[in-house]
């Protein structure tokens, strides 16, 4: 059952920033809540289902970028999940949001993830709040991420346009004291109103909508100068200022206390007039920030003498210890970290004897990302390439076009139920219709879960994120109908044997092969196995 949202103003509750961020949606009156799973921002929806929300999976970011959109343009709230490399799947739509701007509400969570604690990259997701001309709002703990969430939807709404929430893996998953305000006044009910100028983008509306963003950004400067979101602290006049956002803020009030901060909460527009006269107050300001240095080059184009970090500080996630060394100068090599457990498959997982198979036939293996992107790890050193979500069809593929046929007879593209969902569709229309001279062989890992973020459902498992059943996509079927000469579903873990013939028959008869391997998830079958007794009952547990 779902549990109950019996929060009152002022009651001190022990949460995570994820956890507050689903609060605080709650509060502000979410219409609609959706989102692809992928730390550190998962916990985010699921949350939300366990108070009561309205919160859901989508297949991918991009769909439910524009799932919330079409919320948003009917005049509810809608709140929008994703880690940030989901934002670069979710771009294409973002990028015109902004020119359309919404009727209702939007707010879009990007959970970044410095240090790269469960990712394929680094990126800094504020530099998309400048390209795409949203503002970004960054919450630096649990309350902010409380507060915030209800400032991003009352921002939405009163400029018209989406908002970003900017969180890191140190917010999303550290748990501080949040005093919550308690549910806001209700949001108006969501009504359509025709725009057609301010929602079809043709050139001839696009043109004068770009317009609009840029005045709407500069009044929203204008505010950024007053607003509470960005505040002064400490000493009027001390020596040593500090321009900080986000987690930031809280090593430094910890390796800094004699410092004056400038901690800016609304993170684009940047509020110009407030930046130059901190800088004026102080003899030396340093900009302290974890990754690029987005801050210091917006600051240090005005003109101003601001410090950013040394190169050295762009990696990982900052400190209490590595803010310190910021401020001394300090680039001297840092401690090496202790050793770590290196990651692996479970004992018992069903990815295990494909991987060996695979190895022991000498493949070249084009990965995806999931669980079994492990696989490139010893003991069996696997998988050849792995960059994005559903990236494994289109380079396995693109190798099989071009190396020459002893090689190109090798390669298998390897790809997780959920993430082929995800992104794997449009590879897979690709692979059949600029079909590769010697075919090609795709490998489809279905262990009925999205495993690796927490074991989520998805299209694939039949059942929504609370775990309800509803329509479950046909994975065979599908690739049958797209066109692919042989579809086959096969234990590869329990029938080892017979899953080394189908792959080795498969690699150079030239045809196009689609192997499902299909095993439940070790951690997730007992759950899987709950799931349907209850389908077949009648009953969900939405615990």
């Amino acid at each position: 059952m779902h549990e109950s949202n019996g929060v009152v103003g002022g009651e001190r509750l022990l949460l995570s920033g994820d956890e507050a961020i689903a609060l605080g949606a709650l509060h502000a009156g979410v219409g609609l809540a959706t989102g692809y799973p992928g730390t550190p921002s998962t916990e985010i929806l699921e949350t939300l289902d366990r108070l009561g929300g309205p919160a859901q999976w989508a297949p991918n970011e991009k769909v439910a970028f524009e799932v919330g959109l079409g919320a948003a343009y009917g005049g509810a709230s809608a709140l929008v999940t994703m880690k940030h490399v989901g934002v670069n799947v979710a771009a294409d739509p973002l990028f015109t949001a902004t020119y359309t701007g919404v009727q209702g509400a939007f707010v879009l969570v990007s959970a970044d993830d410095p240090g790269l604690a469960s990712s394929q990259n680094e990126q800094d997701n504020r530099r998309y709040a400048v390209a795409a001309v949203v503002p970004m709002l960054e919450p630096a703990d649990s309350q902010e991420a409380y507060d915030y969430t209800l400032a991003a939807f009352a921002l939405s709404r009163r400029i018209g346009q989406p908002v970003m929430l900017r969180v890191t893996t140190r917010v999303c998953h550290s748990k501080g004291v949040v005093r919550p305000a308690g549910p806001q006044p209700p949001p108006p009910a969501p009504n359509f109103v025709r725009n057609i100028p301010a929602r079809v983008m043709v050139p001839g509306y696009a043109r004068p909508a770009h317009r609009r963003l840029r005045a709407t950004i500069a009044e929203l400067a204008e505010w950024a100068e007053t607003t509470d979101l960005n505040r002064i602290e400490g000493p009027a006049r001390a020596p040593l200022g500090i321009i900080c956002a986000g987690i930031s803020y809280a090593h430094v009030v910890e390796a800094a206390p004699e410092a004056a901060i400038l901690k800016l909460g609304l993170s684009y527009p940047l509020p110009e007039r407030l930046i130059r006269e901190f800088v004026a107050a102080h003899e030396r300001i340093v900009v302290i920030e974890e990754g690029d240095p987005y801050l210091a080059d917006a600051i240090r184009a005005w003109g101003l003498n601001v410090e950013a970090k040394a190169e050295m500080y762009r990696f990982g996630e900052l400190s209490v210890a590595r803010v310190r060394r910021i401020l001394a100068r300090d680039e001297s090599p840092e401690p090496a970290p202790a050793p770590q457990k290196p990651p692996a498959l479970c004992d018992g997982c069903p990815y295990r004897r494909v991987f060996t198979v695979l190895r022991e036939l000498d493949c070249i293996v084009s990965g995806d990302i999931g669980c079994y992107t492990l696989g490139a790890l010893e003991p069996f050193a696997a998988m050849d390439s792995q960059s994005c979500m559903g990236a494994s069809l289109g380079v396995g593929v693109g190798l099989r076009h071009v190396l020459p046929p002893d090689q190109a007879k090798r390669v298998v593209s390897i790809i997780g139920d959920s993430t082929f969902v995800h992104s794997g569709l449009t590879g897979l229309v690709e692979m059949c219709y600029n079909k590769p001279p010697g075919g090609h062989v795709l490998i489809i890992l279905d262990n009925g879960t999205t495993a690796m973020t927490g074991r989520q459902e998805h299209p694939g498992t039949g059942r929504l994120l609370n775990h309800e059943p509803t329509a479950k996509l046909d994975i065979e079927a599908l690739c049958r109908a797209i066109g692919v000469d042989e579809v086959t579903t096969i234990d590869g873990h329990g029938d080892p044997d017979g899953f080394r013939e189908l792959v080795a028959g498969a690699l150079g008869d030239g045809r196009l092969h689609v192997i499902i391997s299909q095993r439940p998830c070790l951690l997730a079958a007992a759950q899987i196995r709950e799931y349907e007794k209850l389908a077949q009952l009648g009953v969900c547990d939405n615990g």
